[in-house]
């Protein structure tokens, strides 16, 4: 009789963790005091929650759990339509932007993931995959603009060595995005050999049922450094930021952002505007403006 209290109190206990796979509306929680995984859904329809969340719950059975309540979040990376939000990642301190050199990438798509992390305050970092591979001067001469922004661009070979990114890394939880294709599994696979064995435990535990690339997956690299690998991304819609969080997103924006002659000025077709002018003086280049006048007009500020 006691066991069964102690378990029916056990069960009733509030405990803390973090979300560690996030598929649809079902979660795997890693408890804090012990690293044990719990299989979770949430209270009602709430399913706003990332991976990385870290979560108060209580236990339903031994393996079992639901999510009570969401802790503060220090940041959250997510993109969003006019129509509804996706989140990405919580409590990361660190984008990177896995692009390849074959196929080539979307360009569009890594002016939008910078400009997500810009606006949420998460330090970016480039990595051009798959330079073994011949034909690699024309994707390196692009991404040379945004070296000159201050961005930190790396050359890599995740199939032949993975050594030059273990420490940008280092202290950091990191979320690895790009398009399918772009070489983010070999990536994991590189630096977590068994990862791939835990993808499948976690579908498992998931009963998901479906190809795991689908859904986010939070790995330990040690005791001080995380990495998130989350679904192929295709488009990444900006229409949660305000106008001010977009122009604000484009550091080289930043020193003529308030110097135009209209407090409201959009940047398009009015006179005497500091960015236009900045442009004209190869101090802003045309490539980064007609992105943001491309921004501008699409989430309708």
């Amino acid at each position: 009789m006691r066991t069964e209290q102690a378990a029916a109190a056990h069960q009733e206990k509030l405990l803390t963790g973090t979300i560690v796979a996030a598929y649809g509306k079902r979660f795997q929680v890693e408890l804090a005091d012990d690293q044990k995984r719990i299989s979770c859904v949430t209270r009602g329809k709430k399913t706003d929650l990332a991976c990385g969340d870290n979560v108060t719950l209580k236990l339903t059975d031994k393996h079992e759990g639901v999510i009570e309540s969401t802790l503060p979040r220090k940041t959250l990376l997510y993109r969003s339509n006019a129509f509804k939000s996706k989140m990405l990642a919580a409590n990361v301190t660190q984008i990177i932007i896995v692009l390849a050199t074959q196929p080539s990438f979307y360009e569009a798509l890594l002016n939008r993931c910078l400009i997500a992390a810009e606006a949420a305050g998460i330090k970016a970092l480039i990595v051009l995959n798959k330079c073994d591979l011949a034909d690699n001067d024309d994707a390196k001469q692009k991404l040379a603009l945004y070296t000159g922004l201050g961005y930190q661009v790396l050359a890599l070979s995740a199939t032949e060595d993975i050594s030059a990114l273990r420490p940008y890394l280092q202290g950091d939880a990191s979320i690895l995005v790009g398009q399918s294709g772009m070489g983010k599994s070999t990536i994991i696979n590189a630096l977590l050999p068994d990862a791939d064995v835990r993808t499948r435990e976690v579908s498992l535990v998931l009963d998901s049922g479906k190809h795991t690339t689908t859904a986010a997956h939070l790995y330990h690299l040690d005791a001080h450094s995380q990495l998130i690998d989350s679904p192929g991304l295709q488009e990444f819609g900006l229409h949660h930021l305000s106008t001010d969080e977009l122009e604000h997103a484009f550091i080289e924006f930043r020193p003529y952002l308030g110097k135009c002659r209209f407090n409201n000025c959009k940047h398009l077709q009015e006179p005497d505007c500091a960015i236009k002018e900045a442009v004209a003086s190869n101090k802003v280049t045309p490539e980064r403006l007609a992105i943001y006048q491309m921004l501008r007009t699409e989430i309708g500020a």
